[in-house]
C-alpha cells in the first residue's frame, strides 16, 4: 500500500533499500539526526558520515547502528559549526574519503543561546545554522555534481522550523550579523527567539536559492515537528497548555522527528525548492520567504562571508 493511501508515514514500510549510496548527517549523534541515522542504517547504503563536535556520542551511535547495518561503513568526523575551519576540516575527510555523496542532512543546529558570536564573529543562532551549513554545502558540492551525474538520485535536507514565521518585518537583520560588540547587542535586543526564528527563514530561503541555482540536486527544507530533545525548551516540555499551542498535543520522539526528513530524502514526492511540514506536507510559506530581493541578499551575502574559504 502507498504512502498516500494510507495517508501515514511508515520508516519500515516506505524507506526503499540505498545500496551504494553514501550518506552524510551533520548531528547525527543525538536527537532526530541519530534517529535519522539509525533508519537509514537499516536499508543499506554503502556510507554513513555523521559529523558532529561530540565523538563519545557519536561513537555510541555508531556501534547501534553498526549492529543494525554490519556491512555499512559508518564513520565519526568531527565538525564545529560554530567554526569555519572546523568545517573545512571535516570537508577534507569527507572529500578524501569519497568522491560520491548522495544524501546530505544539514540537521544540526542550536536554539535560544543567549546573545554570542561564532568563533568567526558571526551571530551564534544564524553563524550555525545558516553560515556553517552554507559553507559545508559549498565546499561538497563538487562530490554533490560529480554523483548527480551517476544513477543517483542526490539530494539535501535542511532542517528548519515553521517557527521561521515568526520573523522580524524585514526578514533577516543583516545589520546585527557581523562581530563588533556594538552588534552583538542589537542581535541581544532581538531576543534569543527571534534571533533562531531569521536563522530559520534563511535555511528556507536558501534551500529554494540553492535548487534554482544547482537543478540536478534536489534541495529541500523541512519542520520535523516540537520534538522533544534537549534543544526543547522546559517551558513547553512543562505545560500542557504549552505543549498544545506549540505542538498540538504531546511533543514528538525524536524519531517521529526525523519522519519528515527521512520522507524527503527518500520519497517519489517529493519536490525541489520546497519546505514541507509533518510528513510531506507542503508547508505554509510568508511573503518575505518568497521575496526574490531577499533571496538574492542573502546568498550575496552568504557568498561575500565565505569567499576565502576552500578546499
Amino acid at each position: 500500500m502507498s504512502t498516500s493511501a494510507r495517508n501515514t508515514f511508515d520508516p519500515s514500510l516506505d524507506i526503499p533499500d540505498i545500496p551504494g549510496k553514501v550518506v552524510l548527517i551533520t548531528g547525527g549523534n543525538a536527537g532526530i539526526g541519530r534517529a535519522t541515522c539509525l533508519a537509514l542504517a537499516r536499508h543499506h547504503p554503502a556510507c554513513i558520515y555523521i559529523l558532529a563536535r561530540n565523538q563519545q556520542t557519536s561513537e555510541a551511535t555508531i556501534a547501534e547502528a553498526q549492529k543494525l547495518a554490519p556491512n555499512t561503513t559508518i564513520s565519526f568526523i568531527e565538525c564545529d559549526l560554530a567554526s569555519l575551519a572546523s568545517i573545512q576540516q571535516a570537508a577534507k575527510h569527507v572529500t578524501a574519503a569519497t568522491q560520491r555523496l548522495d544524501l546530505v542532512f544539514c540537521n544540526a543546529g542550536i536554539l535560544g543561546a543567549p546573545p554570542g558570536l561564532t568563533k568567526d564573529g558571526y551571530e551564534v543562532h544564524f553563524g550555525v545554522n545558516h553560515l556553517g551549513h552554507a559553507l559545508l554545502l559549498k565546499l561538497l558540492m563538487p562530490n554533490l555534481l560529480a554523483t548527480a551525474v551517476l544513477p543517483s538520485d542526490v539530494r539535501v535536507v535542511t532542517t528548519s522550523s515553521d517557527g521561521y514565521r515568526f520573523h522580524a518585518s524585514e526578514g533577516i537583520v543583516f545589520k546585527g550579523l557581523r562581530s563588533t560588540q556594538e552588534n552583538l547587542n542589537f542581535m541581544g535586543r532581538l531576543g534569543g527567539w527571534l534571533r533562531y526564528f531569521q536563522s530559520k527563514l534563511a535555511n528556507i530561503v536558501y534551500t529554494v536559492e540553492l535548487a534554482h541555482r544547482y537543478p540536478a540536486i534536489k534541495f529541500v527544507a523541512v519542520h520535523p515537528g516540537i520534538v522533544d530533545t534537549p534543544l526543547t525548551p522546559n517551558w513547553i516540555k512543562s505545560t500542557a497548555i504549552m505543549r498544545q499551542l506549540m505542538a498540538g498535543g504531546d511533543l514528538r520522539t525524536p524519531d517521529q522527528g526525523s519522519w519528515n526528513q527521512l520522507w524527503a530524502a527518500t520519497s517519489q514526492q517529493v519536490s525541489s525548492a520546497q519546505y514541507y511540514e509533518p510528513v510531506g506536507i507542503v508547508g505554509k510559506r510568508t511573503k518575505k520567504s518568497k521575496d526574490p530581493k531577499l533571496a538574492q541578499e542573502l546568498w550575496d551575502w552568504t557568498e561575500t562571508q565565505l569567499k576565502e574559504w576552500s578546499i
